[in-house]
C-alpha cells in the first residue's frame, strides 16, 4: 500500500527520483497525469484502467462529463519509464500544470501517488486540518 508523504526535487531537466518505497509498488512503467486540486497523479501500469474506471464510475456510455474526464486525465497522461536512480522526467506540460519547482512532494494514497509543488502542497495540508476534521464530523452523524 502505498502512504507517507516524502519531499523530493525537481532538476532543471524536470528529473525526480520517485521515493525507492513508491518506485517498488509502482513498477517499471507508471503512467503519470494531470490530476485534480493542481497535483498530479502517478500511478502504475496495471492500476491505470482500474483508476479510469472508478473516476468514470465504470460507465460504458461516453457522456459529457466523462468525455471531460478523459480529456483532462487521460488526455495528458504519459508513460515514464524511471533510469537505473529510479528518476523520471516530468514532461514539460505537466510541470507547468502543477507548478512544480525545485521543491516538491510525493505523497501516497492507497493507489496512487500525487506529486504536488511543496508550496501548494503546505498551503493545502492547511486546509485539510480545518476540512478534514468537519468532514469526519459530518460522517459520524
Amino acid at each position: 500500500m502505498l502512504s507517507g508523504s516524502y519531499l523530493g526535487s525537481l532538476s532543471e531537466k524536470r528529473r525526480a527520483a520517485i521515493p525507492k518505497r513508491f518506485l517498488q509498488e509502482i513498477g517499471d512503467n507508471p503512467i503519470i497525469a494531470k490530476w485534480y486540486e493542481d497535483c498530479l497523479v502517478l500511478v502504475s501500469a496495471d492500476f491505470w484502467n482500474d483508476l479510469f474506471n472508478r473516476l468514470t464510475g465504470g460507465k460504458k456510455a461516453i457522456s459529457y462529463g466523462i468525455r471531460d474526464i478523459e480529456r483532462f486525465v487521460l488526455g495528458s497522461a504519459y508513460e515514464v519509464e524511471p533510469d537505473e536512480q529510479g528518476r523520471i522526467i516530468i514532461p514539460e506540460v505537466l510541470a507547468n500544470y502543477a507548478r512544480l519547482e525545485k521543491d516538491i512532494v510525493f505523497v501516497g494514497l492507497r493507489d496512487r501517488i500525487e506529486i504536488w509543488a511543496k508550496q501548494i502542497w503546505d498551503e493545502r495540508t492547511n486546509e485539510l486540518a480545518i476540512t478534514t476534521k468537519e468532514f469526519i464530523e459530518k460522517l459520524a452523524e
